[in-house]
């Protein structure tokens, strides 16, 4: 089962839809020039990668449905102050989606919610565009035809023996979290002898 994910500030803040979106497509593409050459005719000049978009839209429920994906959530406002903050501080979020290759950082574009009928459940719209992380001082540099030398640091990540499950965790969460790779899932998984990757709860013991 997909899951909707929103997070903020390296995973310290994060949102998991309650209600995940009907539908959702990502627009990709390439800056590509077309120029005329005498004697060739026009020619197609590949160029980098355009920022990825994602639109989504779905609702925040005031009461816990049965095709909630999951109980506990905030409430439809508690979610809209959420995301409202993160769209006024600056800085960019993450948004994921289980199952797929979607694990982008985000700039929250346009956000607009409102409610249709007595219920209380708020729908909303998102639309996210996607932010690369640049070295402003290299990029400058790069712009004027200079470059600077490539640094290389050795990163290493500690991997713990166990891990104890918490609310709303899931392994695929869990792996990303901690070996990076959230396709690591199944070798926890394998490790464990859990069969069916939704059946763990809080307090369950893993061995990584």
């Amino acid at each position: 089962m997909m899951e909707f994910w929103l997070t903020f500030n390296n995973g310290q803040e994060k949102l998991r839809l309650p209600v995940p979106p009907s539908e959702f497509e990502i627009s990709q593409g390439n800056i590509n020039t077309v120029v005329n050459i005498n004697d060739i005719g026009e020619i197609n000049l590949i160029g980098k990668g355009k920022l990825a978009t994602i639109t989504i839209s779905s609702f925040f429920p005031a009461q816990e449905y049965d095709f909630c994906d999951y109980t506990g959530f905030p409430k439809p406002y508690e979610c809209v102050a959420m995301i409202e903050k993160w769209r006024n501080s600056g800085r960019p979020i993450r948004f994921i989606i289980t199952e797929t290759l979607i694990n982008l950082a985000c700039a929250i574009e346009n956000f607009s919610y409102g409610e249709k009928d007595g219920s209380g459940d708020v729908y909303f719209t998102l639309e996210l565009k996607e932010y690369r992380f640049v070295n402003v001082q290299q990029a400058a540099l790069e712009q004027k035809g200079y470059s600077m030398p490539a640094t290389k640091r050795e990163i290493t990540k500690t991997i713990p023996n166990t891990y104890i499950v918490k609310k709303n965790d899931t392994l695929w969460m869990i792996a990303k979290k901690l070996t990076g790779k959230g396709e690591n899932w199944t070798i926890i998984a394998k490790k464990n002898n859990i069969k069916d990757p939704k059946k763990i709860y809080p307090g369950m013991k893993l061995v990584i």
